[in-house]
């Protein structure tokens, strides 16, 4: 009885085994991106999309990016945001228009006393001053202990370059 029960559990588990191994082959050869759900994942606050795809112009000698006032932003080796920037990256910021245009997820520039700070927005709120972020590093354990204020923000992250 027992031995029947472990061969009939044994079959279930590799049924099983062998229709995620066939399904995660079919994904990669019709070159679709397994979701990270199945692997345990959680869905995370993605950047919005400030490029638009006909900014984008791939050519065999070159790329460019149609970008309107870019500036260049390069970074220093706090740890902060690894492994998105580190002080090798290179990226391209603009400056948004206002700060409703700022989303959770977007990977800001914002002054302060110390210096540029580069981390991503975890929070949008409002208050008698108006909108704020709460800011945090991708490496980082807790969120900045500031209120980043639209005025403070000096850029977007719009594209990183490795």
């Amino acid at each position: 009885m027992i031995n029947n029960n472990f061969r009939r559990w044994r079959t279930i588990v590799l049924l099983f085994l062998f229709l995620v191994m066939i399904t995660f082959t079919i994904l990669s050869t019709s070159n679709q991106q397994i979701p990270a759900a199945l692997l345990g994942g959680k869905e995370q606050p993605s950047p919005a999309d400030w490029v638009s795809e006909k900014q984008i112009k791939v050519y065999p000698d070159r790329v460019i990016l149609d970008v309107p006032h870019a500036l260049w932003a390069g970074f220093t080796n706090t740890n902060s945001m690894d492994p998105l920037l580190d002080e090798q990256s290179n990226a391209l910021e603009i400056k948004p228009d206002s700060g409703e245009q700022i989303q959770v997820g977007d990977v800001i520039a914002y002054k302060t006393n110390l210096g540029v700070i580069i981390h991503r927005v975890i929070e949008k709120n409002t208050d008698q001053q108006g909108i704020y972020y709460t800011v945090k590093g991708d490496n980082s354990t807790f969120a900045d202990p500031v209120k980043v204020r639209f005025a403070d923000v000096q850029g977007v992250v719009v594209a990183v370059i490795y």
